[in-house]
């Protein structure tokens, strides 16, 4: 067995490897960016070494660095995790040349497989069905034109060399195709380096279906059963489960053996996944293969007991699998949820910042696999994952209920992110059903965030903000517990009452805070014109505050910063806005934002890649101004109204930070 590897990644998945190299007794060697001196990857690992500054192409793609910082550390083996490296055979070639065991297949079984358009014939080969499509060499606009006419629409335009959503685009009709062929190319070329594309069939209401293999270097290559991925947003996978409900046992183990064949006819060895898409009907296709680790092994890991990192790592070092498909029994049922930096309010755009506050759920069946901390920082560099919730039961509803209580013990301040949509699918009737097709999120309306809710403010939530603010002042600062009863000033004078005002969707929330008792610190609340409520709260520490009112406990979450108080309810958060000065251009222009608003801002922290104006032009309402990359997805700024360009504020190519002006209208 290896005495060191070296992990060529970042993030939660080099911080889950070095869990088990731990366990193992196999010292790791972390690599980081600039920007990730401090991150929690590098911490846990037993060196650390530079690689450079923080775009990944001059950090964690920059394989040649990688290679070097392995022979100074005496590393024997490189483990890539998923993303960047892990499905480069270039870097797998690298490696073997510099007498280092790439812990992943073998180059050639890389290349086949790696190549959508490759991994197709393949399965055609063995008998497996494909969605029909083209898959031709030419990438000629008028050839990838004349193939969509033939194979209809709608249909995809899918990034050959990649996944993850990266370069996918659902054409609906052929008076978008040429736009949204650009726009996948110039996605793809940017992620994976490879601009091909291919296209093929739309299936209506499928599920995402993936078949987890292992195989060794001595000839056994087995199936672990299946995942389902079909709730997916923007073709990125949310939330992922095993076993399906949709599959039969006797269609389960016709996907299991079709997809030991496809491997198996592509040389394949260690750890990999093939997906593939089921119908309606029962019918199911073959997508393409991920040769790497899969962001989702969890579930795989807990239904069958087995650690697939200890695999790998066994596989490449030689040794036999020691696994027989018959002695592959799941049992019980798992869930994962993926938690991204994102903002539900701006159509769940990449959020950035520091992390100031991130609390985990604990308990039995409870798996959460995270690459940051409070304190950490998110930056546009890198893919928006933050952490991954698991959770196991003896069977599906009782996994999914672990879900929901763990989701509402769960909160993160500092960013934006899409907990409260995880909490919302995981309470969902169709979801509980198991309807879960690849249109879920939309066939139920679950995106419109960017919506005021109708449903009322919970007092609850203006109480623990209040709560908090209150205690905050009082904390003196010699840091001693709260006290109002020690304090100088108007707490020491009975019945003295303390306003505090927030704002939640434009409407003014009251609260009037009195303390009623010296030894059990308990308070009068009273919210706007209601009846007082008698209530107490006590710190949980990392941000919870315990609710007592009479006999009933209530957990929330709360974090006070700079103009907002941040509450976090039974897996919902609540943004509360203090009191501010009033804007006077908003006033002044009766308060309609859009018909005012001259400087469009740059909605995150990225890179220009396309400013598609010139200065003095005219331009459409909703029309696409300049176009610009953050955490591997493409984002429009774009026309707010029917207008004219004064002034173009950057450049292609040109590094920008979030709220940047970008172009000035009138």
């Amino acid at each position: 067995m290896f005495k060191k590897i070296l992990v060529a990644n970042r993030g939660e998945i080099a911080v889950r490897i070095i869990a088990t190299c731990r366990e193992m007794g196999i010292q790791t060697v972390a690599i980081y960016s600039e920007v990730d001196r401090r991150a929690r990857h590098v911490r846990e690992a037993d060196e650390a070494y530079l690689l450079g500054p923080a775009p990944a192409h001059q950090s964690y793609l920059n394989s040649k660095k990688i290679i070097e910082i392995a022979q100074q550390s005496q590393a024997e083996a490189i483990h890539p995790g998923y993303g960047f490296l892990s499905e480069n055979a270039d870097f797998v070639e690298a490696c073997e040349r510099a007498g280092l065991v790439f812990i992943g297949p073998p180059a050639s079984a890389m290349r086949l497989m790696g190549s959508k358009i490759s991994a197709k014939e393949i399965a055609e080969s063995v008998g497996a069905p494909t969605v029909p499509g083209y898959k031709g060499q030419s990438q000629a606009e008028e050839v990838l034109a004349s193939e969509a006419r033939r194979i209809g629409f709608p249909l995809l335009i899918k990034a050959s060399a990649g996944g993850g959503g990266k370069g996918m685009r659902v054409v609906e009709q052929e008076s978008t195709l040429l736009e949204q062929l650009a726009g996948a190319k110039r996605e793809a070329l940017a992620a994976f380096g490879d601009d091909t594309v291919f296209l093929e069939r739309l299936v209506q209401q499928p599920r995402h279906i993936e078949i987890q293999i292992l195989g060794d270097s001595f000839g056994e290559l087995i199936h672990l059963g299946e995942r389902e991925c079909s709730i997916q947003r923007r073709h990125q996978k949310i939330v992922e489960e095993s076993p399906s409900v949709a599959l039969s046992p006797e269609l389960r183990t016709e996907m299991g053996e079709a997809a030991v064949r496809i491997a198996r006819a592509a040389g394949y060895t260690n750890a990999g996944t093939l997906e593939f898409m089921l119908d309606p009907t029962g019918h199911y296709y073959f997508l393409e293969m991920n040769t790497r680790l899969q962001v989702e092994h969890p579930v795989t890991e807990y239904v069958t007991g087995l650690d697939l990192v200890r695999h790998q790592l066994m596989i490449a070092a030689g040794q036999p699998l020691g696994i027989r498909q018959e002695q592959i029994k799941p049992r019980g049922h798992a869930i994962e949820v993926r938690l991204y930096a994102e903002d539900p309010a701006l159509g769940f755009l990449p959020s950035t910042g520091t992390v100031s506050g991130f609390v985990t759920p604990e308990g039995p069946g409870i798996r959460v696999d995270n690459g940051i901390e409070s304190g950490d920082e998110v930056t546009q560099y890198y893919d928006p994952m933050l952490a991954k919730l698991i959770t196991y039961g003896e069977n599906r509803p009782a996994a999914i209920e672990r879900l929901r209580s763990a989701l509402e013990r769960c909160a993160i301040f500092g960013v934006n992110t899409n907990l409260e949509l995880l909490h919302t699918i995981a309470q969902h009737p169709a979801f509980y059903e198991g309807q879960t097709t690849t249109n879920f999120l939309t066939d139920y309306h679950l995106l419109d965030f960017d919506q005021p809710s109708s449903e009322p403010l919970p007092g609850t939530v203006l109480f623990a903000a209040a709560l908090s603010n209150l205690q905050d002042q009082a904390l003196g600062a010699s840091g001693r517990p709260f006290n109002p009863w020690q304090n100088t000033g108007s707490w020491q004078v009975a019945g003295a009452t303390r306003r505090l005002t927030y704002r939640y969707q434009d409407k003014e929330q009251t609260i009037l805070a009195r303390p009623l008792s010296r030894a059990q610190d308990v308070w009068s609340l009273q919210l706007n014109e209601q009846e007082p409520v008698e209530i107490s709260g006590l710190d949980g520490g990392k941000g919870r505050l315990l609710l007592r009112i009479g006999d009933q406990q209530i957990q929330t979450f709360v974090r006070r910063s700079a103009g907002e108080t941040r509450v976090f309810l039974h897996g919902r958060s609540y943004s509360l806005q203090h009191r501010q000065p009033p804007d006077v251009d908003l006033t002044g222009h009766g308060g309609n934002v859009a018909s005012s608003q001259k400087a469009l801002n740059a909605p995150m922290a990225g890179t220009i890649v396309k400013v598609q104006v010139v200065e003095g032009q005219e331009v459409a309402h909703r029309q696409v101004l300049v176009v610009l990359t953050a955490m591997k997805m493409e984002h429009s700024v774009v026309a707010p109204y029917d207008g004219k360009i004064r002034k173009v504020h950057c450049h292609e190519g040109e590094v920008v930070r979030g709220g940047a002006v970008v172009v000035e209208m009138e």
